[in-house]
């Protein structure tokens, strides 16, 4: 049985209950009453598990966080309010001023900025390298190295990286590695390929239908005996081992980070992001399929398409071995000018003009005018911006009714 059909049964059966209500209640108490002064003493030092205050958690989001955990074989998951929040709290929870983080691969214009404006007023540089650039990646790592951060699939520029193969310079250095894999839940195991934290915006595809913001962080286990973890990079962590053990990668991020920052999930958008799950595995595997139909067909008809799946791709090899499941909704198409995307942006009946991706229905945008309106020339040739770059993300439409729109719109 394939990851998808699995699934299937997995999300529906562990999502609905079998007694009462068959959906999950949502709990939309912002505070939670102790009982006795014993009952709260224990919830604050853990030894009692009960909620302690919606800002570090939620019965509702509880329920999300367990499903989510167990798609990436993780031990723990903490939801957040968005993506970025997500990515804010993996990383934030490693890193003290002073720190480096080294970024490999294209990167959504929201997690270019945290790492090259935001956190460097923090004092943490960040460094960016090219998906296949091993060498320099290996040689950029020092002592001050806390994270090795990638997208799982390039976005908007669509490069593949080899996961497994930057997890073991990762692993070799004592690196943590955090996979963004908003764009391929299911597809892509970060986890089993060798990462430590796996980050998603379930805005997109996880939800798959612009209804509720929200964002997850799921966790490996800390090992028994050696790991890179109890190392004295990242001697913050020792306390939460010793009194956590395989845990500890959960209370710290709640501690050094969701306590702090305040990008709690909320409970109503939990519960919507579960009804979006429930119905993943159906939909990813058709837009897999409607994906390489429709950029094959349009790249035919003379359209400069990127996708993995082509074999003009540099990559094409690497979608074929390592990306079985596909590369999540995204392609670009190449218009060459601004003037020529607006035109094809006007005249397109099938997509969305919209910033976000992995919905049900098909979504296009412009990206030089609007998510990296801001970004310098270099910046914008280093993440594969050009002045007539459209990023479209697949929906369950018909493959050839977006192929014929999109034809269309681009006479």
């Amino acid at each position: 049985m394939n990851k998808f059909e699995e699934y299937c049964t997995k999300f529906v059966q562990n999502i609905g209950f079998k007694e009462g209500a068959v959906s999950p209640t949502i709990v939309s108490s912002a505070s939670f009453a102790y009982g006795t002064p014993e009952i709260a003493e224990g919830i604050f030092n853990g030894s009692v598990k009960k909620p302690l205050y919606s800002r570090m958690g939620n019965p509702t989001t509880a329920r999300l966080e367990s499903i989510m955990a167990e798609i990436d074989g993780a031990i723990g998951a903490v939801a957040t309010s968005s993506g970025m929040a997500a990515t804010t709290l993996a990383t934030m929870s490693l890193l003290s001023s002073g720190d480096e983080v080294i970024s490999i691969g294209g990167l959504f214009g929201g997690t270019y900025s945290f790492f090259s404006e935001t956190i460097s007023r923090f004092g943490v540089k960040t460094s960016f390298f090219d998906v296949d650039e091993f060498e320099k990646i290996t040689q950029a790592i020092s002592e001050k190295t806390k994270i090795i951060f990638l997208e799982s699939v390039g976005n908007p520029n669509m490069q593949l990286p080899d996961i497994k193969k930057i997890a073991a310079i990762a692993n070799n250095a004592g690196v943590a590695l955090i996979v963004d894999n908003t764009i391929t839940p299911l597809s892509i195991s970060p986890i089993a390929l060798g990462a430590d934290i796996v980050v998603y915006s379930t805005t997109k595809v996880i939800s798959g239908n612009s209804s509720a913001l929200g964002g997850c962080v799921a966790f490996r286990a800390i090992n028994e005996g050696n790991d890179k973890f109890k190392s004295k990079r990242y001697d913050f962590l020792t306390n939460f081992i010793k009194n956590t053990g395989a845990m500890a990668l959960i209370p710290n991020a709640k501690k050094r980070a969701l306590r702090d920052f305040g990008m709690s999930a909320n409970a109503h958008a939990s519960y919507q992001t579960m009804l979006g799950l429930e119905t993943l595995a159906l939909r990813l595997p058709r837009v897999v399929k409607s994906i390489e139909i429709i950029t094959e067909e349009l790249s035919k008809s003379g359209l400069n398409i990127n996708h993995p799946s082509l074999k003009s791709h540099p990559q094409h090899s690497r979608y074929l071995e390592q990306f079985s499941n596909g590369c999540g909704t995204l392609f670009t198409i190449d218009m060459q000018t601004k003037e020529r995307a607006f035109e094809f942006l006007k005249r397109t009946k099938i997509a969305t003009i919209t910033a976000n991706i992995g919905d049900s229905r098909t979504l296009a945008l412009h990206m030089a005018s609007t998510i990296y309106s801001d970004f310098d020339a270099h910046t914008r040739r280093f993440l594969g911006i050009t002045d007539g770059l459209i990023r479209v993300s697949v929906g369950l439409e018909n493959p050839q009714d977006i192929i014929d729109d999109f034809l269309n719109a681009a006479k």
